[in-house]
């Protein structure tokens, strides 16, 4: 329970809803004290409404004694004598909401915590509104939670920061621009690690996104370790976790998207991997417009919980047999309450034995109820799911895309068939991808088949264009390191179009081993185990408890660790998770504890479109600009 990160957040968010009081029971639903008996009314702004979104029911908040919760930039009624809980995000707009709030006194007491650390400039704001209108004395607390972040299961998060990858690979980003965004997501990483009480190791390889975030994170907690108020020791109450022994502390391991980008555009054949991509699974709920319901799919779902990782045939057949099982049991509730003979006249002989009954089959209800419920729920999903799949032939894409990822090998008609075929135009243009990804196709007489079933289905191949570019340029830069004898393929920092893919070449084959392991995985596991491995021998190390030596120098604590948290910038997944998790269950000496998170949990259709606007942004692809008439 120490390293599971949805379980600390959830008793962040407690303690902040008992006034930062702490409690016997923390992170318990049912927790009752004071303050939770107290009459309180919660103020959010979008942010943090979705961030309690997967964590806390509305139920939930209530049995911490939250009556009414309200979204800060909506217009309220005066509440007299009732203590206001404002979580927001510490931007201009909710300052000035919080001092117009203030000002007005339309709560009698306020309590402000704020999801990260509040800039001096905006606290300065506040405390001089406050003063001008006389108000200060209503503010109870002023709190930074450094929460900011999204935890969707016990080991899987986002920073939900959109269009990163865009915005790191733009190849009109100034300096200024870069910055900003790395600290950023340095930043959120800060608050996850605060939350967990947490002091890592943190590896990555050299050159690119993944060094600056390591550069930047690394001094945020270094400074953070020389102040008074020392938030590790705070969040962690000096548990196991703040030892200094590398088996006691986590590493954590940071990529950008580029280190394995087939992995952000591929289609998966797994249940879990086709709702998210084909609903839109947001925030653990399905939030595509369809025949299927806004369902919630979180812990509380049981089915959901045991086979969201299988492929889609077998959850379609443990639904039939989930069904069956449920059928055989109401038969037998009905068999038990119509006793022995049910036409026979009763004579009363048997009171006791049909009362029994009676009371079973009563108590058997609800629990049969609840499992129709959840039987009717995933017959509704698997349903829509096999209309998309036969509507797009998801099979055949899964099928084509996952020998290439594995077998480094395509079936070239099958291949052109299925690009003038069924699916969409996002699904093409994944497929077109990675062939493009795992294949040695270079010229342009090789690729241009290609393009032409592209254009004969009228798909817009600015994405593709861009990967084709950016995966030329990789192969120049490799070319001239091997002449030059350099060590460092990408120099990420003077690259002219934002970031080049790394080793993407002659694919995916040699990243890929044993049933679809993913080379972020491979990478993650050589990490943790920390012996010598040509493949990790040249990462980056930043130890922030060990004394300032030089950007990324070799530290003492190479491992093994026990725990990891893996981050990918630019956008992960729910393959890249499964493949983590694999992981974690498969060590057993010692066992591994492995947390996955990234700026955003993305869909393949989402990803192609960050891919898109870069190919717009080069002046790539094929989008074609109408001149409307004069």
């Amino acid at each position: 329970m120490s390293f599971n990160i949805r379980q600390k957040q959830t008793n962040a968010v407690v303690r902040m809803l008992h006034l930062n009081r702490p409690s016997n029971t923390e992170g318990s639903v049912a927790d009752t004290d004071s303050s939770a008996s107290a009459y309180k009314l919660l103020v959010l702004d979008r942010f943090c409404l979705d961030l309690l979104s997967p964590l806390i029911h509305v139920n939930d908040i209530r049995k911490h004694g939250i009556t009414l919760y309200h979204l800060i930039d909506r217009d309220r009624q005066r509440v007299p004598d009732v203590p206001v809980i404002y979580f927001v995000r510490p931007t201009p707009n909710n300052i000035t909401r919080i001092i117009s709030d203030v000002s007005q006194g339309i709560y009698d007491s306020f309590h402000l915590n704020f999801s990260s650390s509040v800039p001096r400039s905006l606290l300065e704001d506040l405390a001089t509104g406050t003063l001008q209108s006389d108000s200060v004395h209503r503010i109870s607390k002023v709190m930074d939670q450094y929460l900011e972040f999204v935890t969707l299961e016990d080991n899987l998060f986002s920073l939900s920061q959109s269009d990163t990858y865009v915005q790191l690979n733009d190849p009109k980003a100034g300096d200024r621009e870069i910055e900003e965004i790395v600290d950023k997501i340095a930043s959120g990483l800060f608050s996850v690690l605060a939350t967990l009480g947490v002091v890592p190791v943190i590896r990555c390889a050299s050159g690119g996104p993944a060094e600056m975030v390591a550069n930047v994170l690394d001094g945020k907690i270094r400074d953070n370790l020389v102040t008074k108020s020392n938030i590790f020791t705070e969040a962690a109450g000096g548990g196991l976790l703040m030892g200094t022994t590398s088996f006691q502390r986590p590493v954590l391991c940071l990529f950008d998207r580029n280190f394995e980008l087939a992995v952000g555009v591929q289609h998966d054949w797994s249940y879990r991997s086709l709702v998210h991509d084909v609903l839109e699974l947001k925030l653990n709920k399905i939030q595509k417009q369809s025949s299927v319901y806004k369902y919630e799919l979180g812990n509380s779902d049981s089915f959901w919980v045991s086979n969201s990782w299988s492929p889609f045939p077998k959850v379609a057949e443990e639904i039939e047999l989930q069904l069956s099982k449920y059928k055989q049991d109401v038969d037998e509730v009905n068999r038990k309450t119509g006793g022995k003979d049910a036409d026979a006249e009763f004579d009363g002989t048997d009171l006791i034995g049909n009362t029994k009954h009676l009371m079973s089959a009563v108590n058997s209800l609800p629990e049969l109820r609840d499992r129709k419920n959840l039987i009717d729920k995933h017959t509704n999903i698997a349903t829509v799911l096999l209309g998309e799949i036969k509507e797009r032939s998801l099979d055949s894409y899964c099928t084509l895309e996952d020998d290439m990822l594995t077998k480094g090998s395509v079936d070239k008609p099958a291949l052109l068939n299925l690009l003038k075929g069924k699916g969409t135009e996002e699904d093409k243009i994944r497929l077109a991808i990675t062939y493009l990804l795992t294949s040695d196709a270079t010229s342009q007489s090789e690729l241009e088949p290609i393009e032409v079933a592209l254009r004969e289905s009228d798909v817009d191949t600015c994405a593709f264009q861009y990967v084709k570019k950016i995966k030329s340029l990789n192969a120049s830069l490799a070319s001239s390191t091997l002449v030059s004898g350099k060590s460092n393929l990408v120099d990420w920092a003077g690259l002219l179009y934002g970031q080049s893919i790394s080793v993407v070449t002659a694919g995916m084959k040699n990243l890929l081993s044993g049933g679809r392991e993913l080379a972020v995985t491979r990478i993650v596991e050589a990490l943790m185990e920390g012996k010598p491995n040509p493949e990790v021998d040249d990462y980056l190390t930043f130890d922030p408890r060990a004394p300032r030596s030089g950007s990324g120098s070799a530290s003492y604590l190479k491992g093994p660790f026990k725990e990891g948290i893996v981050f990918m910038i630019g956008g992960g997944n729910y393959v890249e998770y499964m493949s983590l998790m694999g992981l974690a269950q498969r060590s057993s000496q010692p066992a591994k504890h492995v947390i996955y998170g990234t700026t955003e949990v993305l869909t393949g259709v989402e990803f192609i479109e960050q891919l898109k606007v870069l190919g717009q942004k080069m002046g790539l692809g094929s989008s074609v600009v109408v001149t409307p008439p004069q």
